[in-house]
């Protein structure tokens, strides 16, 4: 086989539908959209319209609000914390750099107190639940409000 000769796989490749180019196309005069009417009008939203029926857009109801102002943290619960070693100063940076945390939120972290923690850890985040600091500090462990 050479370069010259690879050709795309077979019904891989479709030859697009000039429409609107003389009676001798095939597709000319009226360009496939029939005669007259809503959908052979340009701009035609051909699925909205319901025929004189309310619409499903304007039949159900509308429904609570996104709050602009709502803070939005990463959350971590002290277990996912039970794989750093002792001493270690834990931050939203370094969560994100193993991988515990997928991104980076704008208001920082909040550390929960689901599960047991038995590493002496210091934690620096933008929150602590009171199970959480309670847990952090019977270890011998340190939190500070970053």
């Amino acid at each position: 086989m050479r370069l010259h000769e690879i050709k795309p796989a077979e019904g891989s490749v479709f030859k697009n539908k000039r429409v609107g180019r003389g009676t001798g196309s095939g597709m000319g005069k009226t360009s496939t959209m029939g005669h007259k009417g809503q959908k052979a009008r340009s701009g035609s939203k051909k699925n909205g319209f319901e025929g004189g029926q309310m619409p499903l857009a304007r039949r159900l109801p509308k429904r609570g609000f996104t709050n602009i102002f709502a803070k939005v943290y990463n959350i971590v619960n002290i277990s996912d914390l039970e794989v750093f070693e002792d001493g270690t100063v834990i931050t939203q940076a370094l969560l994100h750099e193993t991988r515990i945390i997928s991104k980076m939120e704008k208001d920082g972290l909040k550390v929960l107190g689901r599960g047991e923690l038995t590493k002496r850890l210091d934690i620096k985040a933008a929150k602590c639940s009171k199970s959480a600091e309670e847990a952090i500090k019977a270890c011998g462990g340190t939190f500070e409000v970053v």
